[in-house]
């Protein structure tokens, strides 16, 4: 499939029209979900209003924001041996997750009634995005395109897992013992489940942060992700429901401005809080698989990387070179060096996005 194909099937969309698409679309889909669950549209009991609440106030918050990271010469550093069409955007202010996470979190905190699901959840959220940030202030500071160390990076990220595995532990012991599957399936783990949650976290951190590369992406796909496990855990955990309704919205909101052509970038800031925040509502609510499948963009992203560094050692040559597996890691770049444009590739992984979070609606 290439881009001419796609172009012939009527995705020569742009930026605005792609966006609109979706805030419509998550807004109705959040509605139907109310109405169906038959939940009250109310701030802390509907998924609609949170999301709606804290899509505006994100996006009012970026006209104000985004000049702001501008005149503090928060500029992205775009690396020379990426797609060269990115080059263009290299000044582009970056660290745009410091305006709109926090958004999410006030409104899911005044809405629950700080509630302590979304205490805990909150906290672990900031606390992961302020390594993101962390390493976006370090990218800024030196003029690079390298923040903190690769081993400092998952140092942190591997310790605000097990802070958040601790409180866990000594709060809800009886959280983290069983695995459910579809079909009423339940896999017990006991003590191994722990690991997992912690491994959960890294990973999932990582998976959002790389697939961050390109318009709208992770910005589009993450309130895509929210939503679905709004719905996910809207059962058994309605605090949680708000908390993941707020970061949908806010997702959107920022997506007013992080559209094709983007004026700001979440930067590690958004991308690392993004991850952390889907692990950790997954491991809280015990929806790890609901949680896997709903990700799994996000995984395959991460998979390329991997596949790719293997490939290339594996084949290593007497000169030191060896064979890609992959055009260009993560996986959205390898599309684009196919010939995709970036809005047909965003576009695409919004469709495959929304079906897997129906998919796991459908299974929990």
């Amino acid at each position: 499939m290439d881009a001419k194909f796609l172009a012939s099937r009527g995705l020569g969309l742009n930026g605005k029209t792609l966006f609109k698409v979706l805030a419509g679309g998550l807004t109705g889909a959040a509605l139907m979900s109310d109405i169906a669950l038959g939940q009250p549209l109310l701030l802390g009991t509907s998924i609609t209003l949170p999301l709606v609440v804290s899509a505006l106030v994100s996006a009012l918050l970026g006209f104000w924001v985004v000049p702001l990271l501008r005149a503090l010469k928060t500029g992205q550093f775009i690396r020379q041996e990426g797609p060269q069409g990115h080059l263009k955007k290299a000044g582009t202010p970056t660290m745009g997750g410091i305006f709109f996470v926090p958004v999410a979190l006030v409104v899911a905190l005044i809405a629950t009634g700080f509630a302590t699901s979304v205490l805990a959840v909150g906290g672990l959220t900031l606390a992961y995005g302020a390594i993101g940030w962390l390493d976006d202030w370090q990218v800024l500071r030196y003029r690079s395109n390298q923040g903190i160390s690769p081993r400092t990076k998952l140092v942190l990220q591997i310790t605000v897992a097990v802070l958040f595995c601790l409180w866990m532990a000594s709060t809800q012991p009886r959280t983290l013992t069983t695995l459910t599957l579809p079909l009423g399936l339940v896999l017990p783990l006991g003590a191994l489940l722990w690991p997992l949650a912690g491994f959960v976290l890294v990973a999932e951190s990582n998976a959002t942060n790389l697939t961050d590369g390109l318009d709208g992406l992770m910005g589009g796909t993450g309130a895509i992700t929210f939503l679905g496990l709004a719905v996910v855990v809207s059962p058994t955990h309605p605090d949680l429901m708000v908390f993941c309704a707020a970061m949908a919205g806010a997702c959107l909101g920022f997506l007013l401005h992080n559209r094709n052509p983007a004026r700001v970038f979440m930067g590690d800031t958004g991308s690392l809080a993004l991850g952390g925040a889907m692990a950790a509502v997954g491991i809280l609510s015990g929806n790890l698989f609901a949680l896997l499948v709903i990700t799994l963009l996000f995984f395959a992203e991460t998979l390329s990387v991997i596949i790719q560094v293997v490939y290339f050692k594996a084949t290593k040559g007497s000169d030191g070179v060896g064979k890609r597996f992959f055009k260009m890691a993560p996986l959205h770049h390898h599309f684009e060096l196919c010939g995709w444009s970036e809005i047909q590739v965003v576009a695409i992984a919004y469709a495959v996005v929304v079906l897997l979070a129906g998919m796991a609606c459908a299974l929990v």
